[in-house]
């Protein structure tokens, strides 16, 4: 069966999807993402207190659901986000979740651009005066394109969100952690897809498992207390999955179901945690069992 799918099948891949061409139905479902998701309860607890972490992809899908599993535990957060319309999530989290005085901020910047990154970590920095993680969440899925149908233009706008974007993050939030002196954790949002590709969307398959490598890299700063570490999320439950479709997503995972954003935020914040301080360099599956089989 996974030979035959495409991404046009699987849009509700793309947690925090936002100005994929691909994806149908978005139109009906956006109001949902000024909402703040719905948790699920663990009965997990995280106390970072009061460190600082940045979110990019952060109003909506994973990157909401982690932002506000961060405030909960004690921990500031800005998140990153595109459109202004939107900066009032920061304020919801921090009414909804803040205490001891932790806050969540709203930053504007266009992710694949090198000096809005750059702009992100020095701004958090100037609001919260270091920078202790970094969670890479936000990303576009492109067209469906298998390489030889494949367009200069779609491939390079893919590329500078889900890679670009995730690299010079990475870049500058771990030349602030270097700075700093004293360590961070680095956690990127990849895709099952970038373990197992699509060849009928070759740039997102591309970007992903570019994402994969990089965090690999992430290993060469171990020594100085940074760890560097991926998630790969299967299809999530988000306001870009339209209901109609949602039993087809669930029977492509072993599971029989989808996933949900907490399901994906948990597990990143564990690996922000210092519950995780023996992982680096790891790519972890999200996925309900998709790529075992």
């Amino acid at each position: 069966m996974k030979k035959l799918l495409t991404l046009g099948l699987i849009t509700g891949l793309f947690a925090n999807v936002s100005l994929s061409a691909t994806v149908t139905n978005v139109a009906e479902n956006t109001n949902k993402t000024e909402n703040l998701s719905k948790e699920k309860d663990f009965g997990i607890k995280f106390d970072f207190k009061k460190r600082v972490a940045l979110v990019t992809g952060g109003t909506s899908g994973i990157g909401l659901a982690t932002a506000q599993l961060l405030v909960k535990s004690n921990c500031n957060v800005v998140i990153v986000g595109h459109d202004p319309k939107k900066a009032n999530v920061a304020d919801k989290i921090t009414k909804e979740y803040a205490k001891n005085g932790v806050k969540c901020l709203y930053f504007k910047a266009d992710v694949a651009d090198p000096k809005d990154a750059k702009k992100a970590v020095e701004f958090t920095v100037q609001k919260f005066g270091s920078l202790d993680f970094l969670v890479c969440s936000a990303g576009i899925g492109g067209d469906n394109n298998t390489i030889d149908k494949e367009t200069p233009e779609n491939f390079n706008k893919v590329m500078n969100v889900d890679l670009n974007g995730t690299v010079w993050f990475n870049k500058y939030a771990t030349e602030q952690m270097l700075k700093q002196g004293n360590g961070g954790a680095i956690v990127n949002v990849s895709s099952m897809f970038g373990i197992v590709a699509v060849p009928d969307n070759v740039a997102y398959s591309t970007a992903k498992g570019a994402i994969n490598n990089l965090t690999r890299a992430g290993v060469k700063y171990a020594d100085k207390g940074i760890r560097v570490n991926c998630v790969c999320p299967g299809v999530i439950d988000t306001p870009l999955v339209p209901n109609e479709a949602k039993d087809f997503y669930a029977g492509l995972h072993p599971i029989k179901r989808i996933g949900s954003p907490d399901e994906t935020a948990y597990p990143i914040v564990f690996l922000l945690s210092d519950a995780s301080s023996f992982i680096t360099g790891a790519i972890i599956s999200i996925d309900g069992g998709y790529i075992a089989v």
